[in-house]
């Protein structure tokens, strides 16, 4: 058992294994400077983030954006569209001008909008990730339910098969994938609740609309110090234990069958449209990186269990690429909970996971520059 505290966490990169616009939160961030004379940006910047106010996405993309005008100077406004596991922030920023003014605050490289049949544009042609931070998942119930353990809902659920209840952060989402997983490796049904991000699915658990909150450890983790939720399981590698002793235990350790999958879990990305000019995208991923790395951003993420994990250029799209992969063949495997029409790897023309060391790079592949 490893004990982890506020001081710092032990970062990894990990990667996961797996309509209408909502109502608008916005937050303009400027730090004045006069240092700053590039043509690049001559207005202010807008982060259009894909998920609601308050989740792990708006969390992570905020605290960037902060950290970019800082460091920079730029003005740059964040506000909320989310709907359709992203797809309605997508559809939006990829009808904008390809200038570098709107950045899509992004999740899991969009790997649930094609698959699900919301938007048709490839990850690794036409859009330029940034990947910041990684997470991992989480499920929670409140301090008073009858559930104490992990082997308690698992015992519960094979009892009543789908009758047990988890909210997540919205059908065909990240929480929802990885719930629909460890559920698999449990051997359990569980009935999923969708919610608009992940903040709501866990103030959802939390009040009793649901059995089981799910969602990340970073939604949890300040509910958990407070005594108000009791965590269940996470998906690290290794139990969390916090400085008031509460742990957060890993499912390696309750599924041994899960074990060598582990970590999985999300990542966060700036989403920028392929074709936006060279000299732009270099000042977005220099301003980025430097946001990535402050101490600022360091210490939220420390504070709150996410890992510092940048990833950018050909790696960030063969990431992008295998994460879809696997999407894809997870939501084949279990298009009866999706409730709605999948497509196939062969559809998208996807190799399988197996495949994909072989397949990558795709024919034609062309990778970014900065």
């Amino acid at each position: 058992m490893k004990t982890k505290d506020n001081s710092g966490l032990n970062r990894r990169s990990f990667l996961a294994a797996t309509a209408s616009t909502a109502g608008m939160a916005a937050l303009q961030i400027t730090i004045p400077s006069g240092a700053f004379a590039q043509s690049y940006p001559a207005r202010p910047v807008s982060v259009v983030v894909m998920y609601g106010a308050g989740g792990g996405t708006d969390t992570i993309m905020r605290k960037l954006a902060e950290e970019m005008a800082k460091s920079t100077g730029w003005t740059i406004n964040v506000l909320n569209k989310p709907g359709a596991v992203g797809a309605v922030a997508t559809q939006f920023v990829y009808g904008q001008a390809s200038d570098g003014y709107t950045i899509l605050g992004g999740a899991n490289y969009n790997k649930f909008v094609r698959v699900m049949g919301h938007v048709d544009l490839v990850p690794w042609e036409n859009w330029h990730f940034f990947q910041a931070a990684s997470a991992i998942a989480s499920w929670s119930v409140p301090i008073d339910s009858p559930f104490q353990t992990f082997d308690d809902v698992v015992a519960a659920a094979k009892a009543n098969p789908g009758k047990i209840s988890i909210s997540t952060s919205g059908t065909g989402g990240l929480w929802h994938e990885l719930a629909m997983i460890v559920g698999s490796f449990a051997g359990i049904e569980l009935k999923y609740v969708p919610y608009k991000g992940g903040k709501a699915a866990a103030l959802a658990g939390l009040q009793g609309e649901t059995d089981i909150a799910g969602g990340g450890v970073h939604e949890h983790v300040d509910l958990v110090r407070a005594g108000e939720l009791r965590n269940l399981q996470q998906t690290g590698t290794e139990d969390i234990v916090l400085e008031n002793g509460a742990v957060m235990p890993s499912v390696g350790n309750l599924v041994p069958s899960i074990k060598s999958f582990l970590p999985i879990g999300g990542t966060y990305n700036f989403i920028v449209k392929r074709d936006t000019p060279q000299d732009v995208l270099t000042e977005i991923e220099t301003a980025f990186i430097a946001a990535a790395n402050s101490e600022g951003f360091r210490q939220m993420i420390d504070d709150k269990f996410f890992s510092l994990d940048v990833r950018t250029g050909a790696e960030a799209d063969k990431t992008a690429a295998k994460l879809e992969v696997i999407t894809v063949d997870t939501f084949n495997k279990f298009s009866d909970q999706i409730g709605a029409e999948i497509k196939s790897a062969a559809d998208l023309g996807l190799p399988s996971p197996a495949d994909f060391e072989g397949w990558w790079p795709p024919e034609g592949y062309v990778p970014p520059t900065t």
